[in-house]
């Protein structure tokens, strides 16, 4: 939906399955349209379109395509803001640290993105700026060599061009934000604007890299890292780097007493990967790959004083924290804090909890519909504290 600041919101389908398009269509048809009459009957409803590569190539069929327009205009809805980070199948089947892959030393990675900005290009309305958020490089471990860095940053180079051109050709105003995370290439502020860095001396007095190419902010990735918003936020935007979008997310927070670690363990599934950071009382972290490899290890780490852990799994925005656990809703509202002082720096907000299907129990005591109205009331709650909305 539309923001009074000039920015705007959606929820990203992502939480939904969509291995194709039909099955895409089938849930904006099915839930989508669903949390549109529970929110805001009557308005003009943003939606934050999660396209994998099937489903984006059976769009970009020209019949497809016109078909979708006009189901949008049938519903009054609009497409501003695109999930190019999954590249595969997100539900259903085991994901872990394979929704890295292709990363950006693929040309498929490359293709599957320069397609939705295609698409993205037809899709968004005129006077709206459309973005796409991709996956930060890919996932370190398997990035070994200098080679392989280096054809990541040709590769979003590449797409860098595409992006600049296509804008030219369209009249629209599109842009692409890399999604830090933990254990990523680029998994927080520093390594990010390292990387910019780079990319602008590698292609200097060239307008094009920040004009196309931003940082998507995660707050539950950052949140992760141990970083505050208002220190991360303020060392983009003192290196010049775009917030391309900011997602609406929380992350999972617990401290190493008695009896919280022992039942951390339903939070592990054998679908996505669950990266912790676990902070000591002299602030050294150590980084564990998923949660039961940081369950493992967790003897050792109680040896320290009440190290604290923050585990990469996406938590209601609206739920309250279940006892013995927290989360972190101060980063995200700190990140607001941010947002209201500077509402010219972001104007794409996407909420993104998409761990529905592993959620344990007591958070899942609604239908997912009801669930991200409730996530709507909340978010626009806090926005309009803030003067946003």
């Amino acid at each position: 939906m539309e923001l009074n600041y000039g920015g705007h919101l959606a929820y990203c389908t992502n939480v939904h399955h969509g291995r194709n398009w039909p099955e895409t269509l089938d849930s904006l048809q099915q839930y989508t349209l669903a949390v549109r009459n529970r929110v805001c009957p009557g308005r003009r409803f943003a939606i934050g379109l999660r396209l994998g590569s099937q489903a984006a190539a059976e769009l970009a069929d020209g019949h497809t395509l016109m078909e979708f327009k006009r189901w949008l205009d049938k519903n009054d809805c609009y497409i501003f803001t695109i999930n190019g980070f999954p590249y595969g199948a997100f539900h259903g089947a085991p994901v872990k640290e394979k929704v890295y892959l292709p990363d950006w030393t693929s040309p498929d990675r490359l293709a599957y993105t320069n397609l939705l900005f295609d698409l993205l290009a037809k899709l968004v309305p005129d006077g709206v700026a459309g973005s796409v958020s991709t996956l930060p490089g890919g996932f370190k471990q398997f990035i070994e060599s200098e080679a392989q860095k280096k054809a990541i940053r040709e590769n979003l180079w590449r797409c860098v061009e595409h992006i600049s051109r296509v804008s030219e050709q369209t009249g629209k105003q599109l842009h692409l934000g890399l999604e830090p995370e933990p254990l990523c290439v680029l998994e927080n502020s520093g390594e990010t604007i390292s990387f910019f860095a780079q990319m602008r001396d590698e292609h200097k007095n060239d307008p094009r890299l920040d004009e196309f190419l931003g940082v998507n902010y995660d707050c539950c990735h950052f949140a992760v890292e141990f970083e505050e918003p208002e220190n991360a936020l303020a060392a983009f935007e003192n290196a010049g780097i775009r917030i391309s979008k900011i997602h609406l997310s929380s992350a999972l927070k617990a401290f190493a007493i008695s009896g919280v670690l022992a039942v951390l363990g339903k939070f592990s599934d054998d679908v996505y990967l669950h990266q912790v950071i676990v902070r000591n009382a002299d602030a050294d972290l150590k980084f564990f790959r998923d949660l039961p490899d940081a369950l493992n290890s967790r003897a050792e780490i109680q040896s320290s004083i009440l190290p604290e852990w923050r585990i990469h799994y996406h938590v209601p925005l609206h739920a309250p924290a279940i006892p013995p656990f927290q989360n972190t809703t101060d980063h995200l509202l700190g990140t607001l804090d941010w947002l209201k002082e500077n509402p010219k720096a972001c104007s794409h907000l996407e909420m993104e909890t998409y761990t529905w299907d592993v959620l344990p129990p007591e958070l899942k005591s609604r239908t997912v519909v009801e669930q991200l109205a409730a996530e709507y009331d909340w978010t626009l709650g806090q926005l309009a504290k803030r003067g946003l909305v």
